[in-house]
């Protein structure tokens, strides 16, 4: 069931507290709702089939069926409604069970504890649900033939690449830009690097992609002109950190396009996990020594970790856009998002939170005292040329 605005509001509440339903029933009416009430499992899969909802409200804690098992019939019954949790305990369990719900490809609007007040429950009743955004995998097929095009790719210069600004949370000026790849392949078209890095891992290519990002990278950035204060970040995969003649070659580069190391930050990317090995902080020590900054990429998720921050040196940590994306949603990530800024500035860190896509979680990070921000609230990846518009404007 696809939801529209044409599609009529009608709430479905399941709930074995009936002074409870009442009141979230007559709070939904007076907001223009058809209602339903339901006081066991059993009778409400009836009326998910019989009355079609376009709302679901669900109480976690229900005899027989909890709110989690109830969630995983929904999703096996493909609903399309927009889903509302409630219940009586701590925020941390109400939003495990919603990041349960997104996972099963349901549509949470959110979460409501009690006792709730009749505003939060309009509020929810209008949000916009949110679905899970994970990209759908590729076939097994197409997957064959991304990694035989690869070494042709490499060839032919089919990989491009696209730059996100970043900028100064304080004013609000470009701090830099991230270089981000693409693969403009000729059948399946522009490839965000999600669909094809761990493709170029798997071929053992992924060097060979790392010396023609920088050369494009560097080439193109020679082309800002007017703030030489501006930095470019560029990926590199902790994976393909095994050669430690790559600072030489970072440092050659840098010298043939002239451009500052100073100016150059290499964001470490988790693509596999990474080995502490001598040759990893031989290259990751002589790439601070030349001037380099070193960024820990997605901070909190994967293999990044407290252990890495404290044996390499970095010298920005980049918050994961899932937690930015649930500051105001999540006390927890709040938390987590503070905790990990307030660190930054004990360990002299840059702090930059990616993802950032609205002015509410930009005030947040202001208030919080993070250094820098990037994501679709200020700008999205752009091709080059598009890029180079968008400093001269701003600069």
């Amino acid at each position: 069931m696809d939801m529209d605005s044409d599609t009529p509001r009608r709430l479905l509440i399941l709930d074995d507290e009936s002074a409870v339903a009442q009141t979230v029933a007559f709070a939904a009416e007076r907001h223009g709702f058809a209602v339903r009430m339901s006081g066991s499992a059993e009778i409400f899969f009836e009326d998910v089939a019989g009355f079609e909802p376009s709302h679901i409200i669900i109480d976690l804690l229900m005899p027989g069926m909890d709110g989690v098992e109830v969630l995983r019939n929904l999703a096996a019954r493909g609903c399309g409604a927009s889903i509302i949790m409630m219940s009586g305990m701590g925020s941390k369990v109400l939003e495990s069970a919603q990041r349960v719900g997104i996972e099963r490809g349901l549509r949470i609007t959110g979460v409501l504890a009690k006792p709730f007040k009749a505003a939060e429950l309009r509020a929810l009743l209008d949000a916009h649900a949110r679905v899970r955004t994970h990209p759908e995998p590729l076939a097994v097929a197409d997957r064959e033939v991304l990694l035989d095009d690869i070494g042709s790719a490499l060839r032919e210069e089919q990989f491009v690449l696209h730059y996100q600004p970043k900028v100064h949370l304080g004013s609000g000026r470009p701090a830099g830009v991230e270089a981000l790849v693409r693969w403009q392949h000729p059948q399946f078209g522009l490839l965000p690097p999600d669909r094809f890095l761990p493709l170029i891992e798997q071929s053992g290519n992924m060097d060979w992609l790392n010396v023609i990002v920088i050369n494009a990278a560097l080439a193109w950035f020679t082309g800002v002109r007017g703030d030489d204060a501006l930095q470019l970040a560029i990926n590199i995969s902790a994976g393909s950190l095994t050669d430690v003649r790559f600072t030489d070659l970072l440092h050659e580069r840098c010298t043939r396009f002239k451009v500052d190391p100073a100016r150059i930050i290499l964001e470490l990317t988790e693509t596999t996990a990474p080995q502490r090995t001598a040759e990893v902080l031989d290259i990751l020590t002589r790439v601070r020594l030349k001037g380099f900054h070193l960024s820990i990429d997605d901070f909190g998720t994967g293999y990044s970790s407290l252990v890495q921050l404290a044996q390499l040196p970095f010298s920005e940590i980049k918050i994961d856009r899932s937690f930015v994306r649930e500051l105001h949603a999540s006390d927890e990530a709040r938390k987590i998002v503070a905790i990990t800024i307030a660190l930054g500035k004990q360990l002299q860190l840059t702090t930059v939170a990616e993802g950032v896509e609205d002015e509410a979680q930009a005030r947040v990070l202001a208030e919080l005292q993070c250094d820098q921000a990037q994501g679709y609230f200020f700008a999205k990846p752009m091709d080059a040329d598009s890029a180079h518009a968008w400093l001269r404007e701003r600069s």
